[in-house]
Formats: C-alpha cells, structure tokens, sequence
C-alpha cells in the first residue's frame, strides 16, 4: 500500500463527470461515472460518493477538479471555482469549489479538463518530456490545455481552443451546413464537435461510416486550427483525445490536412518527418483529465503544505 496521501479527484464533462480516488496515476483506488444533469443533482451524487470513499478507503487529504467551462481560475475574483458562461443549460456561473470545500474542508485544485489532462499527460503520458504541449480533446464539445515551461497556462482565463475561428467548410454536404456554436458563426466545436457533428450530419460521430465526407471536413477544419497552434504556441506535441478522435482512421487525416495548410511554411521535423510523433493519441487513454484533476489535488495540497513549513 502507498504511503502517499490519498487525494480525491472529479472529472466534470458535459456528459458525464468521473470521480477517483487514490494516490497517483499507479493506485486509483476506485473511479465512479455519473450522468450530467442538472447542477444540484450531478454535485450531489459526486459529493455523496466521495463520502463513501471516506468510510471505504479513509479520509483524502485533498481534492482535484477539472471541468467544462469556461470558467474562472483567478482567485482574487470573486467568481472563482465558478463555472461561468458555458453554453450548456443551466450550469452557468454555477460555484463549483465552494460547494465541495463546505462538504470536505480539504485543500481543492481547479482548472479546466482540458488543462488537467495535458497535465496528466506532460507527468506520465504522451507528453513526457516535451514542452510546449498542447492537450485537445473533441467530444461532445472542443477543449484544450497548453503547458509551457512546466505550467498549466493562465492568463485573463484559460485557453479556450474550442473557439478559435476557422474557415467555414466550402461547399459542405452536411444537412446544417452552418456552424452549431451558439455564441460564434465559425467555430471550431461549432463544426466537429460530437453534438454539432450530430446536428449537422443528422447521425452521430460513432456512427459514421469510414468514408463519409463528414471526416474530410471534420480533419480539414481541425487542420486549420492546428496550425494556428503551431504557429502562435510552437508546441513540442499535439494530444487529441476525446470520443470523436477514437476513430482509428481521423488523426492520419488530420496529419495530413495540418501538413497541406503549412503548406512547407516550417520546415521543422514535427511537421515534416516526425508528423506521426507531433500529432498523437493521449498516452493515457480515456484517463487523462480523471489522473490530471487527481494531480490538481496533489499540488494543492503541496501548496498548503509549503505555506505551514
């Protein structure tokens, strides 16, 4: 048994939220799924499992959360821990934090998803040893994480690479041609996420076929947001994580369509010779963002730790 401190962690998707328990990415202990409802019903049913596995494995020492968002992760606002304007209903400006830290009084690391599992990943997935990193995840909507020099990257917010402008898709076959994003008119989750995939398309992204145009379009349009990344970030590596990118057959395509967007403009051998290594799969498979946000937990507790020595 490790003699590390046990920390509790919840990944908070927009379908469903998965909470762990354990000491790092070697000991879960034990990892729950629940449904995404509404705020009040989804808290209560993580808070009530982690209470649980306070009978069952003893008391954590702290807790880690990523979640959707936006969100704010500045703590002198006071709307930090929120949720913000996510455009799912009714989980805006929805206080995250301060609902757990009134039930556990433990230590609490916040951040994005996306921003725990490029977390996960630069500590001991695909991301090891390479900084910039960049961690996106497409599913039922586009997020990213960015590490640089060792660091979650913050700013005003958070990277919210979902949003970022792309092309409309030219002459598209798709029954909704326009983008889905209810806030922007070309966007990229407004295109390719899976909710948008399912209202443009008429068919879910697990159920089309290999040959459908609809991943054609889906790699073009990821193809010119990666290189906007490339060119604004300069990354090391690129993860793509995230049910949509499950399909063995999109990040070849997705590769390919980055390399004819450059069009030659960097002759570096991440997009040249090395393709296959700079754009990749997430080391850690589907738990990246539950092994990151229980990584947001440790550093938490590090902190308070430091502050008392």
């Amino acid at each position: 048994m490790s003699d590390q401190p046990l920390i509790a962690a919840i990944e908070m998707g927009g379908t469903k939220i998965v909470c762990g328990i354990g000491t790092g990415h070697h000991d879960l202990r034990a990892v729950h799924r629940i449904q995404t409802t509404t705020p009040k019903d989804t808290l209560e049913a993580a808070s009530n499992w982690l209470s649980k596995m306070k009978i069952e494995h003893g008391h954590f020492s702290a807790l880690g959360i990523g979640t959707f968002g936006p969100v704010d992760l500045d703590p002198k606002s006071e709307a930090y821990g929120f949720i913000t304007t996510t455009p799912k209903p009714g989980w805006q400006q929805t206080d995250i934090v301060t609902f757990f830290k009134d039930r556990f009084r433990v230590p609490i690391g916040f951040d994005t998803d996306v921003n725990a599992a490029v977390l996960a990943e630069y500590l001991w997935g695909a991301g090891r040893g390479m900084d910039p990193v960049i961690y996106i995840t497409v599913g039922t909507g586009v997020g990213g994480g960015v590490l640089v020099n060792g660091q979650l990257l913050h700013g005003a917010m958070h990277p919210e690479l979902g949003h970022l402008s792309v092309p409309p898709p030219k002459n598209s076959d798709a029954l909704q041609p326009e983008c889905q994003c209810p806030f922007h008119r070309s966007c990229v989750e407004g295109y390719v996420s899976g909710t948008s995939i399912a209202k443009r398309w008429g068919v879910r992204a697990d159920r089309l076929p290999f040959e459908h145009p609809a991943w054609e379009e889906l790699a073009d349009i990821m193809g010119h947001a990666l290189m906007n990344l490339c060119l604004t970030l300069s990354p090391k590596r690129i993860i793509l994580g995230g049910g949509v990118m499950e399909q063995p057959h999109i990040i070849p395509l997705i590769r390919a369509k980055l390399m004819h967007h450059l069009n030659g403009y960097l002759l570096i051998p991440q997009v040249e010779r090395e393709i296959d290594q700079f754009i990749v799969s997430p080391g850690l498979g589907t738990r990246s963002g539950l092994l990151g946000s229980l990584a947001l937990g440790r550093s938490a507790l590090d902190q308070k730790l430091n502050l008392q020595s």
